[in-house]
């Protein structure tokens, strides 16, 4: 049966599925306009997440599921993006300049969280968004050597305030661009969250629909201070198969749940090694273990990245996989985990800080 009426057209359009993204689109968009008239269909869409280089994919799925349910013979959609400021911890202000703020996590070190985070970043501007990256790992940053920045510095007008460095389309701060690369930070607990929170508030960061902030492993210090001072749309987990990544991974998981910060999904990396010389795939750390943190937790899974000696090469050159080889098969991969990641957070409300309880240390 074919649908006849606009109303129907807009409800039907809410149901479909993009590829890559888990919700509906009724979920994660909104239906500007649905008109049906003389075999003609007219439909525009405007998600909540940035998508560029999907859009035209999407159109076509778009339209030919609608030619196949309305019976119309042309159907024009058109696609649009807008990327509203989300909702963070009662009595924390939102960051000037910065819509939303999205951590990138893990229980335990290895995990390839610093690569996972600055080719999210590097995915979500390359779909169109404005992007920041903070590196938070006080002790061993690594975001400078990832976006070919080593050595610089950042500069200063008044003295108190710092201008972010730019790569890559990316405007980038970290620790390292501050102190000598094999200067040792041997820094008390309340010396590192000082630190965290000079580099967040006293950068000039411009108009970012997302900043993603690369976070240290573990559950300590800077995750305390993460969820207490820093005002935070949502955090990502980066797990990798094996079990002892896993259990990990849950712990930290679990604390950020304690203290109620949204979890937008889990990232399992490594998940199936590529080899360079005939593309075989095996899943060296085996299998599963993303799949059963989502499950027991009640996340989505928002990807499954491959392990591939060219993304370590690339990382260590300071060229990034999505930025250095967008069209290979693995900045796919980071491109379709990182509009899931959106996805999911674009569901949540713009205000949700009155589920934040207040955080005691005893």
């Amino acid at each position: 049966m074919t649908l006849s009426t606009d109303s129907n057209v807009k409800n039907f359009l809410k149901s479909i599925k993009l590829p890559g993204i888990i919700q509906s689109l009724g979920d994660v968009g909104r239906i500007v306009a649905a008109d049906l008239a003389d075999g003609r269909a007219t439909v525009k869409i405007e998600l909540g997440f940035p998508a560029e280089r999907a859009f035209s994919a999407w159109r076509d799925h778009i339209a030919g599921a609608v030619a196949a349910e309305t019976g119309a013979t042309d159907v024009d959609v058109e696609l649009s993006s807008s990327v509203i400021a989300h909702g963070v911890q009662r009595n924390l202000k939102p960051l000037p300049e910065v819509r939303n703020v999205i951590a990138v996590a893990s229980g335990k070190g290895g995990v390839g969280k610093s690569t996972v985070a600055v080719n999210l970043a590097l995915a979500l501007a390359a779909d169109g968004a404005s992007v920041g990256l903070l590196d938070a790992d006080i002790y061993g940053p690594s975001q400078p050597h990832m976006v070919g920045l080593v050595g610089e510095r950042p500069t200063t007008d008044d003295g108190k305030t710092m201008k972010p460095l730019e790569a890559l389309g990316l405007q980038v701060m970290s620790i390292g661009f501050l102190v000598d690369p094999d200067e040792p930070m041997v820094w008390r607990g309340p010396m590192v969250t000082s630190a965290l929170s000079q580099l967040l508030h006293q950068t000039e960061w411009r108009d970012l629909d997302y900043m993603i902030i690369d976070m240290p492993p573990g559950t300590g210090d800077i995750q305390l201070t993460l969820s207490q001072q820093v005002p935070v749309s949502g955090v990502v987990i980066v797990t990798t198969p094996q079990d002892i990544a896993a259990i990990d991974a849950r712990k930290g998981l679990a604390m950020f749940r304690k203290v109620s910060i949204p979890i937008l999904g889990v990232i399992e990396n490594m998940s199936t090694h590529v080899c360079t010389s005939c593309g075989h795939e095996e899943p060296i750390f085996g299998t599963g273990g993303g799949d059963a943190i989502a499950s027991d937790f009640d996340v989505d899974l928002l990807g499954k990245l491959p392990l591939d000696a060219r993304i370590r090469e690339q990382a260590d050159s300071g060229h990034p996989t999505v930025a250095s080889d967008p069209e290979s098969a693995a900045a796919e991969a980071y491109r379709t985990t990182a509009r899931q990641m959106a996805a999911s957070l674009s569901l949540l409300g713009r205000d949700y800080s009155a589920k934040f309880p207040k955080i005691v240390i005893e």
